[in-house]
């Protein structure tokens, strides 16, 4: 199963899932090879799985996919062809489930390994309860994954931002200000947190403020970490947004 609280478990440090880790996994000798692959995988197969359930795939048939996906992913050295400096994480991991999808993967496949090979664990109780949460599980395709993909990159950094608060001793002034995430400014009730974080109003504006400044500044870091240098993080920021407005 996923360890969902993993990302956090180094307060600060960078996510062990950045493109950095990709190209890493092409150095088949390097001892980090394959803990580098694994961390990708297990920070980014739920988008990858959403978008197989998607096109039509039964759960079970979903999970034997994907996992041989990320299987031949390493043993045909398709990570030979990520480069940083030529395209986004998002854009290279869909285009090669395409391309897998389209012309290597057979139901014979995940047979003759038995019903797949698990290359890294999926929490597929998980995986199927929330995908028939997801409110445009109906929509295309590719909607579904950029929508799974923005949510994964927001459940990361208020992962990395919960760690933040416990390394800090205050994982109760995290329950308390973390709903200041998801609010409108008109719909803050800055009195009531003050109540129970036993500080002014003043301060609890204060502490809303930087929350959610320091919750901004994790989601870039995120996502800014499956681009290649150079592009336009504003734009990616822009392509997210678009995609968890979808009606």
């Amino acid at each position: 199963m996923v360890d969902q609280t993993s990302s956090s478990a180094q307060p600060g440090a960078f996510p062990l899932t950045r493109w950095s880790l990709v190209l890493a996994a092409r150095q088949q000798h390097s001892p980090a090879s394959a803990e580098a692959l694994e961390a990708v995988c297990r920070a980014y197969w739920y988008p990858l799985y959403a978008y197989v359930r998607r096109c039509g795939q039964s759960p079970h048939d979903a999970q034997d996919l994907t996992q041989e996906f990320f299987c031949r992913l390493l043993e045909k050295r398709w990570l030979d062809s990520a480069d940083r400096d030529k395209g986004r994480l998002r854009t290279f991991l869909i285009t090669a489930l395409k391309h897998f999808m389209a012309k290597e993967w057979r139901r014979q496949t995940a047979q003759k390994r038995g019903g797949g090979q698990d290359c890294i664990p999926m929490d597929t109780e998980f995986a199927e309860s929330r995908y028939a949460a997801d409110p445009v599980a109906t929509s295309a395709a590719d909607d579904v994954f950029d929508r799974q993909w923005a949510l994964t990159l927001l459940e990361r950094a208020m992962a990395r931002l919960e760690g933040e608060f416990t390394a800090a001793n205050r994982t109760d002034d995290f329950a308390v200000l973390k709903g200041f995430l998801v609010v409108s400014h008109a719909a803050m009730d800055y009195r009531s947190a003050a109540a129970r974080l036993h500080i002014s109003e003043g301060n609890a504006r204060v502490s809303v403020h930087r929350l959610r400044k320091r919750f901004r500044e994790l989601y870039r870091e995120e996502i800014s970490q499956t681009l290649p240098d150079g592009a336009d993080l504003d734009a990616e920021l822009r392509h997210l947004a678009n995609a968890l407005a979808q009606p």
